[in-house]
């Protein structure tokens, strides 16, 4: 039983975390570019179309990654484990540890989305659809959270993956945390400001 609900809790994490990641990149490596080309006129007809339906697969992506995620810490660690400390606690091994970063940073992201992003989003859509300008000061809030949420999201899916266990000879420690997060810091920034306004700009694409 108890491993028929840590694969339901994972399967859920999963399917809701792909969700979720795969729009927060949708929003940053497409969506900004997409939106900053549009005339006001267009935007206007474009943003009450797509972006309340996205944000709401986004936030609920968001919110079923951290309860599931929640439920399956809680499980694993301590209701079959040993609580924070002992070998089968949360910071006891060093894949708990892997796991706790993961945790932090999805938690993180996860406030975010749901304090920051959505309420500023809310505001923002509001505002286009009367045909006004919105703040000037949301539309930064919620592009810093969601740009935040990009370079979080790199080493914490490499700290899901590694405290998964399947990678015991990679021990969570200050060197390997040094390269995991300067490795992912590096890709989500070359993503998002060398790659992603370029590719595939134009149709026909060029070869």
């Amino acid at each position: 039983m108890d491993d028929i609900l840590q694969a339901l809790f994972r399967w859920v994490h999963l399917l809701a975390g792909i969700t979720w990641i795969g729009l927060l990149y949708y929003f940053n490596l497409i969506n900004a570019h997409f939106q900053g080309a549009l005339e006001a006129d267009v935007r206007k007809q474009v943003v009450p179309q797509i972006m309340p339906r996205t944000l709401w697969w986004f936030r609920w992506g968001a919110m079923f990654t951290f309860l599931s995620g929640l439920l399956m810490i809680l499980w694993k660690y301590f209701l079959l484990g040993s609580g924070f400390t002992g070998d089968a606690g949360l910071f006891g091994s060093s894949a708990g540890l892997w796991i706790s970063m993961g945790a932090l940073f999805g938690t993180i992201m996860w406030f975010n989305v749901w304090f920051i992003i959505w309420p500023a989003q809310q505001q923002i859509i509001t505002a286009t659809v009367k045909g006004e300008a919105p703040d000037p000061a949301l539309p930064k809030r919620a592009l810093l959270a969601s740009r935040t949420n990009t370079f979080l999201s790199v080493p914490m899916l490499f700290g899901m993956i590694t405290g998964s266990g399947h990678y015991p000879s990679i021990t969570f420690g200050p060197l390997w945390l040094i390269i995991v997060l300067v490795l992912g810091f590096g890709l989500a920034y070359h993503l998002i400001f060398q790659i992603s306004g370029k590719v595939a700009k134009d149709w026909p694409i060029e070869e």
